[in-house]
């Protein structure tokens, strides 16, 4: 008789845990397909929902967008779930009023959680303006002007209240124009060095003296620099939109920088960093990923009969073109971009893969890349679709100087 109690009692229980697995299953797949919906592209959007620890009844969202705890709470509604979303949104309230930053180091290394051996996944130059979400671990949760969030240590970025952030973005300010060097210490090139510089790095101007800038750094370093070496930044933001060969001739300066997963400097570049600096360098961002940058600007025919014809690129393709390649394909329908390129002209383009160089989609050429010429499934042009919501001029920019932006305009 106690034996068939005991029975029952586990039956029962193994009957309760079954039921509990599928209503946890099922308060996961409805939070996922809310979580697709609302941010499709981790990258760009913060969407996170944890049950608490030991319950099904309670469950925590942390989100970027203001209606996802709302959205979510209904769809558990709708589905018959009695789950409260208790809603965790981002900006975090713990940052108070300092919820910019502009990034202080020559170039800052932003990680895909917070720690020193994570992931990198991209970088920002000198003078980059983020947005603050959270700080964790030492490190701060950030949104760069290209929507990427990303992880950067608190030790790279000089944080700012609104205050603080519109006086930066109204400071007279420089930008690195050399490829790469160093400020000093004192207006001569033997003093201390204070840092190095990277072309596109922006700082403020305070004077000019002997033939030096006086600057201040984000986080009120102050260091000189060869006038030589730097241009106004009202002035380098109000340049017209770039034609093919400005940005190809940005492209080149980067012959032989080597690969770096993340990377978005002289210092290194991936495929996407690349295309993404020689555009930025001449006033343009562009979504950071490939996978990304795929999905914007205008859509080029490089087809004939289901097939990339080298004859169709030959005939469409303008220099200055991004080339979209995927590793899969022939193996996967649907295969994911893995790699992008800038085209040149004649079949050529130029890429970073192991090193910046300069390859062909042509047999015949001493430079045929094979590997890539077989990968290629797509083309886009982005020169013809500046000032689109994310190909955007750096002087349209909401996080970039809106008044110096005016200034800049009314001096041409």
């Amino acid at each position: 008789m106690a034996f068939a109690t005991q029975a029952a009692v586990a039956s029962s229980n193994l009957m309760l845990h079954q039921q509990d697995s599928l209503i946890l299953q099922k308060i996961n797949t409805i939070a996922d397909e809310v979580g697709k919906s609302i941010a499709p592209d981790k990258r760009t959007v913060v969407f996170k929902f944890q049950l608490k620890k030991g319950s099904q009844a309670e469950g925590e969202l942390e989100s970027t967008v203001p209606a996802a705890a709302e959205t979510l709470q209904k769809a558990f509604q709708n589905a018959g779930l009695q789950v409260k979303v208790q809603s965790k949104m981002l900006p975090a309230t713990e940052l108070g009023t300092k919820l910019y930053g502009v990034v202080s180091l020559s170039v800052a290394n932003n990680r895909k959680v917070p720690g020193h051996s994570a992931e990198l996944v991209t970088q920002m130059l000198m003078g980059t303006p983020v947005e603050l979400l959270k700080k964790e671990c030492g490190y701060y949760l950030v949104r760069s002007p290209d929507q990427y969030i990303s992880w950067v240590d608190d030790d790279a970025i000089a944080v700012m209240d609104a205050t603080q952030f519109q006086d930066w973005n109204k400071a007279s300010k420089l930008v690195y124009h050399a490829d790469y060097g160093y400020s000093f210490s004192a207006p001569n090139i033997n003093s201390l060095r204070v840092s190095d510089l990277v072309k596109g790095d922006i700082f403020k101007v305070l004077v000019k003296e002997k033939g030096f800038y006086k600057i201040a750094y984000p986080d009120q370093r102050i260091a000189f620099i060869p006038v030589k070496d730097a241009v106004e930044f009202d002035r380098w933001i109000a340049r017209p939109n770039p034609d093919a060969t400005a940005i190809l001739n940005t492209a080149k300066t980067l012959m032989g920088v080597p690969y770096l997963w993340g990377g978005t400097s002289v210092k290194g570049v991936d495929c996407s960093g690349f295309t993404k600096t020689s555009f930025f360098l001449n006033g343009i961002i562009l979504p950071r990923d490939a996978s990304q940058q795929v999905l914007v600007g205008e859509a080029l025919d490089i087809y004939e009969s289901d097939t990339v014809s080298l004859a169709k690129i030959l005939k469409t393709l303008q220099p200055g073109d991004l080339l979209f390649f995927a590793a899969a394909k022939g193996k996967q329908p649907n295969p994911r971009i893995t790699h992008v390129a800038i085209y040149m002209s004649n079949g050529q383009f130029i890429q970073s893969a192991g090193m910046v160089r300069i390859n062909s989609l042509d047999p015949a050429a001493a430079d045929y890349e094979e590997f890539h010429a077989r990968t290629l499934v797509s083309a886009r042009r982005m020169l013809n679709s500046i000032g689109t919501p994310e190909i955007t001029r750096i002087d349209q920019h909401k996080l970039y100087a809106a008044e110096a932006s005016k200034s800049a305009a009314q001096k041409q």
